[in-house]
C-alpha cells in the first residue's frame, strides 16, 4: 500500500511520487536487474568518470545508493521494532568524500548493494502491516517503515535516471 502524506516527511515526497507501481516489493527485487546491468557495463576506469566538475563519479553514485540502503534500512528496522529514539540523519557529502569509493573495484560497491538490497527485501517480507504503519522520528522527522521503503525505491529510481541521462551518454562517447 502506497503511504499517506502524514506517514513521511514533504522532502521525501520526491522520491516517493518516483515509485509508479502499486507494489513497492515488486519494484525493490526489480531495481536489482537494474542495478545488475549497469554494474556490468562499467570497467573501474570508466566507473570514475563524473559528467561535470565536482560532481560524484558513477561509483560515488552507486556508493551513495549503497549507504543510503543500508541506512534507510536501518531505519525501517528501528521504526518496524517500535524504537522511541530519534534516528539521526546523514550528510550524504561528507559520507561519500569519506568513502574513497573510487578506489574500490565497482564489484565491490555493486555486490555490497546487492546485499544489502536483498536484506532489505527480505525485511519487507517479514513487517507486518502494524510494523509497517508503525511512526518513528528519523532526521528529526515523522515517518512511517513503509515510507522508508518507498523512498528507497524511489531515491533508486531518481540515482539511475540521473546516471543514465547525465554520466551514461557522456561515457559512450569517451574510450
Amino acid at each position: 500500500m502506497r503511504p499517506a502524506a502524514h506517514e513521511f516527511p514533504a522532502y521525501y515526497e520526491q522520491y516517493v511520487d518516483q515509485v509508479q507501481a502499486d507494489d513497492v516489493l515488486t519494484v525493490l527485487r526489480e531495481q536489482r536487474e537494474e542495478i545488475a546491468t549497469l554494474g556490468s557495463t562499467l570497467d573501474d576506469d570508466r566507473a570514475r568518470f563524473r559528467y561535470e566538475e565536482g560532481k560524484w563519479s558513477i561509483k560515488e553514485v552507486i556508493g551513495h545508493l549503497t549507504d543510503a540502503e543500508r541506512i534507510f534500512g536501518m531505519r525501517a528496522l528501528c521504526i518496524a521494532r517500535g524504537e522511541t529514539q530519534p534516528i539521526p540523519g546523514f550528510d550524504e557529502n561528507v559520507y561519500v568524500s569519506n568513502a574513497v569509493f573510487d578506489e574500490r573495484p565497482i564489484e565491490s560497491i555493486v555486490d555490497e548493494w546487492f546485499s544489502l538490497r536483498d536484506a532489505n527485501i527480505r525485511l519487507l517480507e517479514s513487517l507486518a502491516e502494524p510494523d509497517l504503519s508503525r511512526i518513528g522520528i528519523a532526521n528529526g522527522k515523522p515517518i512511517t517503515s513503509r515510507a522508508i521503503f518507498w523512498t528507497v525505491a524511489g531515491h533508486t529510481i531518481h540515482h539511475v535516471r540521473v546516471l543514465r541521462e547525465r554520466y551514461l551518454p557522456l561515457l559512450e562517447g569517451t574510450p
